[in-house]
């Protein structure tokens, strides 16, 4: 059932799930606390807090996300998260994949799962560009061996590419690309190199591009419109 309100783009599937539990939904009249519970839809009579549950109209925001804020609902940590910097009508969206809490720029929410699915299946190679400065220089043959790439707690890290913008005995700025979403995997590759990273910042996911927005604010693309910018590599969104 929570995948369900998920895909119907009621919730996130964690915040679903909470809300389940909490013995918020109902399914023909009847409590259900379990999220894995089966209904049948359309057929079955889903409810939540008593009103009718339909399929909401799907949305695509992109967001520049600020430094210091987390990717998530809720954090148990109590940090802020995006959900406390965007408007309340955004919090059914979920998230493309996660920005750690000290790394600013582009991140994309929607409630079409297809669309989400698509954008962080590794088999698609979606591209991410980030702006990256770490401490020290960045030789040529370090550049080189962050595209080849290494094992880091049994996960091949690695980099689609990487421009080497500036650098000087101090610090290095690079442009560096990335077709697979693992966690913290800049961070992790350059301090494996060498090389703290001190700024990170996505300014491209795919065909959809930061601009101008500036940290904290967010702009709506038609549904349709973000479809098609992504038309060209599926036949399936």
């Amino acid at each position: 059932m929570d995948r369900l309100l998920s895909k119907l783009g009621i919730a996130s599937r964690s915040t679903a799930q909470e809300w389940i539990r909490a013995g918020r939904v109902r399914i023909n009249q009847r409590i259900v606390r379990l999220p894995g519970t089966w209904v049948s839809w359309p057929g079955d009579n889903l409810s939540l807090d008593g009103k009718p549950v339909q399929e909401s109209s799907k949305r695509f925001i992109v967001f520049h996300k600020p430094k210091g804020v987390v990717t998530t609902h809720q954090d148990e940590k109590g940090r802020k998260t995006i959900f406390d910097v965007l408007p309340q009508e955004l919090r059914a969206l979920h998230a493309v994949g996660r920005l750690d809490q000290a790394t600013s720029g582009l991140l994309l929410l929607t409630n079409d799962t297809t669309l989400s699915s698509f954008l962080t299946d590794p088999k698609q190679l979606v591209p991410r560009l980030y702006l990256v400065t770490v401490r020290g220089e960045v030789t040529d043959e370090r550049r080189q061996a962050a595209i080849v790439g290494l094992i880091d707690q049994g996960e091949r890290l690695h980099c689609e590419s990487v421009t080497i913008q500036k650098r000087s005995g101090r610090e290095s700025h690079l442009e560096v690309t990335l077709t697979e979403g693992k966690n913290r995997e800049i961070r992790r590759l350059f301090k494996a190199l060498g090389h703290e990273v001190t700024r990170l910042r996505r300014i491209q996911y795919g065909p959809f591009v930061l601009s101008d927005l500036q940290p904290g604010a967010w702009r709506e693309l038609p549904i349709e419109e973000a479809r098609t910018m992504l038309q060209s590599r599926t036949s399936s969104i």
